[in-house]
């Protein structure tokens, strides 16, 4: 009888603990949200809106190094209004810091290059490495669309300015070139971004001007 009393106390004592960490865990859930507004739809080194203004929204949830959301934006003149979403797991250890994530582009309306809509249009696996300042990511294409396009971008950050130098890469399709950015976050809101892509294929068409992009951003109260 008394082992019994002792099992039922122990039973009570951890459903207790396990009730308070779960109220614990939800306390721990952190849901943002932003809007930002930019001059320009500057993507890898590309102004995908052909010199017209972006708006864009981002809604997220985050627990421990866990985090999801939606990206939303306007300003893609070829494949019109999108929409991102994305999971993902990131953390430091020590200096060193990393994440893993999963993004899909999708493109829900009619348009001469998506037709009827395209939805996960590209999934990309994103695997980022960072240490003092120096940051890696490696995307890998999930989808078939295409099936052999990857993207690497290697930077460095100090203060409020930054560099970051992708490398695209599409095997056979003649579309592989390599972009410069330059950046400076003049506060929390306002950052500025000078771009240029500096190697291509020859027979690529990359309008490869200079180009300046503004942008400023919002959290949103939740």
């Amino acid at each position: 009888m008394k082992k019994l009393t002792k099992a039922i106390a122990l039973a009570g004592v951890m459903t207790t603990g396990l009730t308070a960490a779960a109220f614990t865990q939800a306390e721990e859930v952190e849901v943002a949200a932003s809007a930002a507004v930019s001059n320009m739809y500057l993507w890898r080194g590309q102004d995908l809106g052909n010199g017209a203004a972006a708006v864009s929204g981002d809604l997220s949830a985050s627990m421990g190094g866990a985090y999801g959301g939606i990206w939303m934006s306007s300003g893609d003149t070829t494949n019109g209004q999108e929409y991102d979403l994305y999971v993902g797991y990131g953390g430091e250890i020590e200096s060193f810091s990393y994440d893993v994530s999963v993004l899909s582009y999708s493109y829900p309306g009619d348009d001469a290059v998506n037709g009827e809509g395209n939805t996960f249009g590209l999934t990309e696996l994103i695997v980022t490495g960072g240490f003092a300042g120096a940051s890696a990511s490696y995307y890998y294409p999930l989808s078939s669309n295409p099936s052999d396009y990857k993207y690497i971008t290697l930077g460095y950050g100090i203060d409020a300015y930054s560099i970051n130098v992708g490398i695209a890469d599409a095997d056979g399709k003649n579309s592989d070139y390599t972009h410069v950015d330059l950046g400076y976050a003049y506060s929390d809101n306002l950052s500025f971004t000078v771009s240029k892509i500096v190697l291509m294929d020859e027979e690529d068409s990359f309008d490869d001007d200079i180009k300046f992009a503004v942008t400023y951003s919002l959290p949103i109260e939740m």
